[in-house]
């Protein structure tokens, strides 16, 4: 048996329960635990609500585990037990065109840890072998950090072709999301304008901007000028809308989350007229994990990590995830 924080019903049908050790299939591994994420989506599964309502009680929560390989299943190779490793939490099919073309990300199919299939907020975890990415002298906390944001925002950036002459708003800059998005744009050279409600601490090449009202975005003289892309984080649809009115010809957005307030409403006359572009991105792809895992293991990139909690003290974690610390939210499993 285990320790697991297994979910039956709502914030009050949470609590670390014993569950079987899980036993790795064929083609899979199983990683011994040591760090998760507490994140939004868990939220949404606790709640039943946008992608979390996708979830089949009793579920086990937590993407972005870390830890060491422990055992692996029939046709994976054995000399992967003992290999520190961190786990893409979206698993593709495998099978359909999108990932035969190695666009992962936009598998129809895929499925999430935590919310189709039990997840890492456990003493052990089953996952496919290809889930599972080497992550060398990175520490288990880092990886958990970097997994669920660096990836999603390379590909953010990779969709919107981001160059170093380009100018990029990059919208809810003070969550995790936000502050990957942020340093990897630091890291390409392009010029970045950060926008958050909260007042934020960035290097002193990122212009700051404070926007208590959305339509702040809009207008680029507050901007110091026009942006070329946006690529937004914040999940709130009037933010996106701001900003995308406000874009520059040929303007570029791109945005990663959609679970505040989904009601996109546009000026389409000026959207072709200006030429501009629109796209949303959920996922990576391998592609993508590999280069952000890269960069995190060269210090091109650290990634932020704000409040750690243990995994009996959990539910506090999810209780404070509005108010916690700027950064990612880790759970110590062991």
């Amino acid at each position: 048996m285990q320790a697991a924080l297994l979910l039956t019903h709502g914030l009050n049908g949470l609590a670390i329960r014993e569950v079987d050790v899980p036993v790795p299939g064929e083609g899979e591994v199983r990683i011994r635990v040591e760090t998760v994420g507490a994140n939004q989506l868990d939220l949404n599964v606790i709640s039943g609500l946008g992608p979390g309502a996708a979830a089949k009680l009793p579920r086990v929560l937590g993407l972005d585990p870390a830890g060491v390989i422990d055992a692996v299943g029939e046709g994976v190779d054995p000399s992967r037990v003992g290999e520190p490793v961190v786990v893409k939490p979206n698993i593709p099919c495998g099978t359909c065109a999108q990932c035969l073309a190695q666009r992962e990300a936009d598998c129809p199919r895929q499925s999430v840890v935590g919310v189709h299939r039990d997840g890492g907020a456990a003493e052990y975890i089953t996952v496919p072998s290809r889930s599972a990415f080497a992550r060398g002298t990175i520490s288990a906390a880092h990886a958990t950090a970097a997994m669920h944001s660096l990836p999603i925002v390379i590909n953010a950036i990779d969709v919107a072709e981001v160059t170093s002459a380009d100018r990029v708003l990059v919208t809810g800059a003070s969550g995790t999301l936000g502050q990957m998005a942020v340093e990897y744009l630091r890291h390409l050279g392009a010029d970045v304008v950060a926008a958050s409600r909260k007042p934020l601490e960035m290097a002193s090449d990122v212009l700051t901007v404070e926007c208590e009202t959305p339509g702040v975005l809009a207008d680029p003289a507050r901007l110091g000028g026009a942006v070329n892309v946006v690529i937004d984080v914040t999940g709130h649809a009037p933010t996106l809308a701001a900003a995308i009115s406000g874009l520059a010809w040929g303007g570029r957005a791109v945005f990663c989350s959609a679970s505040v307030d989904t009601n996109l409403t546009i000026d389409a006359r000026a959207f072709y007229l200006g030429r501009k572009r629109l796209a949303g991105v959920a996922s990576a792809d391998y592609s993508q994990v590999e280069r952000a895992l890269q960069l995190v293991a060269s210090g091109a990139v650290v990634p932020p990590i704000g409040s750690r909690y243990a995994l009996t003290d959990i539910r506090r974690a999810y209780q404070g995830f509005a108010e916690s610390l700027p950064g990612k939210v880790v759970i110590d499993v062991v």
